[in-house]
């Protein structure tokens, strides 16, 4: 008989052993070629006098242990002398591998053993192999280097595994679940099962991963249990008459110092309210609240955190919770008190023009509800800088996927997806929002990645809410340089077509995963998007795609190239609108995925469920832009 496991698995030497029955049996295991190991045992018997029950010593039943690092294995048996002379109670041999709780030898087996397998069998009990799993390839301390694939989550650390090459995860001391998962390690509350902690009579405060023991009033000690190695608590039958006589002479004193200490405390948080209040002033709180109370979907969706609530999801801002910095300032990650993780963006600068854009941020973005956008959660105004609390995206941003070393992740099928998504969000920023919305600021580090790799576009603190009788704006310059629409730059005049020329930058980004400044090449190919242009005129796209992208299809690719090449032209009326943008990506997608289809029939209901389908532009259905904004109001303009 032979045993062969998948890489991953191992037959657990510690749990299994092999075992032989019979008054004439040699049995033997070794792994598939006999070349590193070869074992077994030999069982003989005259008479079933001799045979004592549940023991497997070689009289009637013999037994050998596993050795380490077995994924294959070969099982024989023979006899010397076919039982010739014990056919009366012993006709057969036996060999088997099985857990070690699952076998006990009785005499009877020497002429039972089949009729017990099988009635065990019948009943679901047939002899049980106990397999041990592990990660392989890679040992606990080479896994730690690469935290992209390294497996355990938070509070759970990694150890090598006893049963050959790789590591298992386990929770750390003081949590509990499983390793595998994101929170998929809790902290335990020790306190709650006294069997869990060492404490004098319970005397236990649980804290984050531990516990602390402690002793109450009137005793002294350690307040661990004397079993426990500890002192435990004492009775201090001294303690009282000290207090006496200290208290009795300085009970006045002591009443004044609590006193003074009150009224120092209200004083405190008196000011402190009011420094709160005028924060809140400051921040431009009033016409916060004036815009989101006029907007009732705004109002009822979007928070004003307390400064407190972050704080405490921060750690006080420790620098372990920064996701990313930037001339803007810092965003930071937070779990809330309900166990939601999300992303706290603070400003680094107070002034009267970044008031005006944070307030803008927060009306624009309480009034969108679309999938592809990142949604804003609430934010704080009682600290000197305000705060915009997002929902948190995990994978990082696009830029970061394209320019870093693992971006062969993203695929030519998911970069096109990502392109189709970001469009579709801009469409209906741009068309079908009840007061169209203009970004101002596209760019791939304005893009988020969740970890099935769905783009969320965020960072509306530059953007513009124009009028429905509108279609341009005269503003101040603002955006990036390399994704700025070369005619809002010299005219000042901001249009819908603005972020299309932005949005072309992106697509150039995607298929040749080349920054789009890059001040250490020749001139000529310093500006991505010019350098783009210029290639396709001259017909040389194949030589400025990325390495991923070329392994698509080359007459989609094409298709997209040329769509880039029409965004970035330099008279916005010539540019597609962002509407034509998104139906032909989402176009190209749905012939993509129906020729994938056809070569894939048995994967079609698996694609259709984990890809988002076509967005039906006439049925968006997204009702929170409310007539209120109508009006001609343009904040921070």
């Amino acid at each position: 008989m032979e045993l062969t496991l998948t890489e991953g698995y191992r037959v657990s030497y510690t749990r299994n052993k092999f075992t032989a029955i019979g008054c004439d049996t040699s049995a033997f295991m070794s792994d598939s070629s006999g070349l590193s190991f070869e074992s077994g045992c030999y069982s003989s018997c005259n008479s079933p006098d001799n045979v004592l029950n549940g023991s497997c010593s070689g009289i009637g039943c013999c037994q050998t242990a596993i050795p380490k690092d077995v994924q294959f294995l070969n099982l024989s048996i023979t006899n010397r002398n076919h039982h010739n002379t014990i056919k009366n109670f012993n006709r057969c041999s036996y060999s088997f591998l099985a857990d070690n709780d699952w076998f006990t030898f009785y005499v009877s087996d020497l002429w039972n053993f089949s009729n017990r397998v099988e009635y065990n069998h019948e009943n679901g009990v047939a002899p049980p192999v106990v397999i041990d799993w592990a990660i392989r390839n890679l040992t606990c301390k080479e896994a730690q280097r690469n935290q992209s694939s390294y497996a355990c989550r938070q509070n759970a650390s990694c150890i090598d595994s006893s049963n050959g090459p790789g590591y298992l995860c386990r929770c750390n001391e003081g949590y509990e679940g499983n390793p595998y998962l994101e929170n998929g390690c809790q902290d335990i509350d020790e306190c709650a099962h006294p069997e869990k902690n060492s404490c004098f009579k319970n005397y236990c405060r649980n804290t984050i991963g531990s516990y602390d023991c402690y002793c109450p009033a009137s005793y002294y000690g350690d307040g661990i249990n004397v079993t426990k190695g500890g002192s435990g608590c004492t009775y201090s039958k001294k303690q009282v008459p000290v207090m006496r006589l200290i208290l009795g002479p300085s009970s006045g004193i002591f009443f004044l110092f609590i006193v003074s200490s009150w009224i120092y405390w209200v004083l405190q948080k008196r000011k402190l309210i009011r420094l709160k209040e005028k924060f809140f002033q400051q921040n431009g709180g009033m016409l916060l609240q004036q815009h989101l109370t006029s907007c009732e979907r705004s109002a009822e969706t979007t928070k004003i955190f307390t400064s407190e609530e972050l704080r405490k999801a921060t750690d006080n801002y420790h620098e372990s919770h920064i996701l990313g910095r930037g001339g803007y300032g810092t965003v930071f990650k937070g779990i809330l008190s309900d166990k939601r993780i999300v992303a706290i963006k603070k400003s680094k600068i107070v002034d009267k023009n970044q008031i005006e854009q944070f307030i803008n941020e927060v009306f624009i973005l309480s009034q969108i509800n679309h999938r592809n956008v990142v949604k804003l959660l609430g934010c704080c105004l009682e600290t000197e800088v305000p705060l915009l609390v997002y929902e948190y995206i995990e994978n990082g941003t696009l830029y970061n996927h394209i320019h870093s070393e693992h971006k062969s992740s993203l695929s030519w099928r998911i970069r096109l997806r990502i392109a189709a998504e970001t469009a579709e969000a801009l469409a209906y920023l741009h068309s079908f929002a009840s007061q169209p919305i203009i970004h101002r600021d596209v760019k791939s580090t304005n893009i988020l990645l969740n970890n099935q790799y769905t783009s969320k576009v965020s960072d509306f603190g530059a953007s513009r809410l124009v009028a429905l009788d509108q279609t341009q704006l005269s503003t101040l310059v603002q955006g990036t340089m390399g994704y700025l629409d070369p005619e809002y730059l010299h005219t000042s005049i901001l249009t819908d077509k603005s972020d299309i020329y932005s949005f072309g930058v992106v697509l150039v980004e995607l298929l040749t995963g080349k920054k789009v400044l890059c001040f250490e090449k020749p001139e000529e190919e310093r500006n991505l998007a010019m350098f783009f242009v210029s290639t396709m005129k001259q017909n040389r796209l194949i030589e400025v795609l990325d390495v991923v992208v070329k392994e698509g299809d080359i007459d989609q690719i094409q298709e997209v190239a040329n769509l880039a090449k029409r965004c970035l032209r330099l008279s916005g009326e010539e540019r597609p609108s962002m509407k034509e943008v998104a139906m032909e990506l989402e176009g190209l997608r749905l012939s993509e995925k129906h020729a994938w289809i056809e070569q894939n029939p048995q994967e079609t209901e698996h694609l259709l469920g984990q890809s988002p389908g076509y967005f039906d532009y006439s049925n968006a259905g997204y009702d929170s832009m409310t007539s209120n904004v109508r009006a001609s109001l343009h904040i921070g303009r």
